[in-house]
């Protein structure tokens, strides 16, 4: 039976070969005894800055003498390793007309999927955007100045916003679903230590191929893919789905997952008005601050080898009070960059590469905001709002999609930048300085301004000086959920429908989103049988 030993230190200027003497030393056997392992968790205690160590937790087996396990159990920090079971049901009995359908490629409509094709279903995955190669050359043209695209940008397209916006694969949820999604992006990633890895990091230069990899697998059991194919209607019949109305024409179908992602705001729209119930839901409006990366390692790292050995550092902080202010995708070595979906918009959001090595780091400063303070029960509200603010900011960067930005010690004075003046930022199309008063409601601004002080204060003295702000940020999580039901993941007014993801307002990141996109997939197999 393996065991699980937990809390095991080494420095971080030791690598993981030397776990097995290590690991051999706490269970007080000969590293011969030591029949293999691997590790479970990897995380970094940073608490002593001059004595960095990794904290590992470790499944082993060892040569099973006559009571040997017995005895290692009263050991601290070791005990039986029983990893609950993936479910993994055998298909329903109910025949199912037609393969189910795949609304959206993000890590929801990816992992659904992937775990459809996998069990002989064959979805069928309809993709707004092109692929992934030819957003790449896009989004290379927009940063360089181009036209924007609406429906090929960094948030439509094959792998959705997740595919260009740095590849951060932490969840603070376990068990067997978590493990199974991670499993998925180590394989396709092919990066095995993404299943144990506190922060997990891909990086924006990684996922495009990943993506890829998802793809030839789906098509590879029999998947199919339709780029440049919008969802555009329902057609209901009896309260159930009958098929689809795209932007390539008609399409039969009763079984759909609808992953659509936080930006496609046409689609809510459209469900709205079909009479799919929405309802408004709380969510994250903020700024973006950035600072420059030997600052923050600095801070983070007490000793000089430090980053060369770790990389670049991050941060997570939160300033509590009547609105809590709290940091949110940090980008340690990464850049700024625009998070739009519609023509005369404008949007921040952040990323990185493998490689975290930009001059800069950023992270967003995010304030979360109720229903009834943008709408009460109007399930569009949240939508208008984050509109409202966004068009703002384009109109601040005089339609070029330059990006409004203020120093943080002029913001927290209430200095308006002199009129022609510069500010450096990652941001690729550059920015114009300007106050960001009037980016975001005024609560939300009086809410940063009140916590900048106290996460200064908690990085001591180092988050301030020299930070730039620029905004808004306004596409941090979804400003509506579409209702499924509890059991089923299948619309009350519309069976056959299965929302999920970020976009239908049940999960927040990439792990989170795929978990839940698998759970409908596999409410589809126990349920249905294959086409």
């Amino acid at each position: 039976m393996p065991l699980r030993v937990t809390n095991i230190r080494l420095p971080v200027t030791l690598d993981e070969a030397h776990l097995g003497p290590e690991l051999s030393q706490r269970l007080g056997i000969n590293l011969p005894d030591l029949v293999g392992w691997r590790i479970l968790k990897k995380s970094l205690d940073g608490r002593s800055r001059q004595n960095l160590k990794f904290v590992y937790s470790v499944a082993a087996e060892v040569v099973d003498e006559a009571g040997r396990l017995e005895s290692l159990l009263v050991r601290e920090g070791v005990d039986r390793f029983l990893p609950k079971q993936f479910d993994d049901p055998p298909p329903g009995t109910t025949p199912s007309p037609q393969r189910p359908i795949v609304i959206g490629s993000g890590p929801a409509g990816l992992l659904a999927a992937y775990y459809l094709a996998i069990r002989g279903y064959r979805p069928l995955i309809i993709e707004r955007g092109p692929a992934v190669k030819q957003r790449i050359g896009s989004i290379q043209r927009f940063d360089a100045g181009g036209d924007h695209d609406p429906e090929d940008n960094y948030l439509f397209g094959e792998g959705g916003a997740g595919t260009f916006s740095d590849g951060k694969l932490t969840c603070r949820l376990s068990g067997p679903d978590i493990d199974w999604v991670l499993e998925r992006f180590a394989e396709m990633s092919r990066i095995p230590s993404v299943v144990y890895e506190q922060r997990p990091h891909l990086g924006s230069n990684r996922l495009p191929a990943t993506v890829r990899r998802f793809r030839e697998a789906i098509e590879s059991a029999g998947g199919e893919y339709r780029f440049g194919c919008r969802l555009d209607g329902l057609n209901i019949e009896d309260g159930q789905l009958a098929g689809l109305e795209t932007s390539d024409g008609p399409l039969a179908g009763s079984l759909a997952i609808l992953a659509i992602g936080h930006s496609a705001r046409d689609t809510y729209r459209m469900l709205v008005e079909t009479g799919i119930p929405v309802q408004p839901r709380a969510f994250q409006l903020g700024l973006r601050i950035e600072q420059l990366q030997e600052q923050i390692n600095a801070e983070a790292y007490g000793r000089p080898e430090y980053p060369d050995l770790l990389g670049a550092a991050n941060y997570s902080l939160v300033a509590h009070g009547n609105r809590n202010v709290y940091t949110f995708c940090m980008c340690a070595g990464g850049q700024v960059i625009p998070s739009i979906s519609e023509p005369g918009m404008l949007c921040t959001n952040g990323m990185s590469n493998s490689r975290q090595d930009s001059t800069f780091a950023n992270s967003g400063l995010m304030v979360t905001i109720e229903p009834e303070e943008f709408g009460g029960t109007d399930p569009l509200a949240g939508m208008r709002l984050q509109q409202q603010f966004e068009s703002i900011a384009y109109r601040i960067g005089e339609g070029e999609y330059t990006v409004p930005a203020q120093t943080a010690a002029d913001f927290l004075a209430e200095r308006t930048p002199a009129i022609g003046s510069t500010i450096e930022t990652s941001y690729a199309r550059g920015s114009v300085a300007s106050s960001l008063e009037m980016l975001l409601p005024a609560t939300v601004i009086a809410a940063i301004k009140r916590a900048l002080p106290l996460l200064d204060r908690k990085y001591h003295g180092a988050f301030l000086p020299g930070a730039v702000l620029v905004g808004p940020e306004t596409r941090g999580s979804a400003p509506v959920r579409i209702l499924r039901d509890r059991q089923t993941y299948q619309s009350p007014e519309c069976g056959g429908l299965y929302p999920v993801g970020e976009g239908a307002g049940f999960a927040g990141g990439i792990i989170s989103a795929g978990v839940d996109g698998l759970r409908a997939a596999r409410a589809i197999v126990r349920e249905f049988a294959p086409a």
